[in-house]
């Protein structure tokens, strides 16, 4: 595991409402195993989007340069 600062943990917890609203729609008693490869992979990239989103949102831009 990775050794997470307090900002990405923050992110991470801001990701879980996009991800809950999903599973919202795809119904909370599907178990992983039975999920299409399309809803995992919407799964992964509405939790990649609420991270990213809550990372620059925290760093009080929404510029998308890498700044270095």
């Amino acid at each position: 595991m990775v050794d997470l600062t307090e900002q990405e943990k923050t992110a991470i917890r801001a990701a879980m409402k996009p991800v809950a609203e999903l599973m919202e729609e795809i119904g909370w008693d599907k178990r992983l195993a039975d999920l299409s490869e399309a809803h995992v992979l919407t799964l992964i990239e509405v939790a990649v989007e609420g991270f990213q989103d809550a990372m620059r949102t925290q760093a009080g831009t929404d510029d998308m340069e890498v700044p270095f």
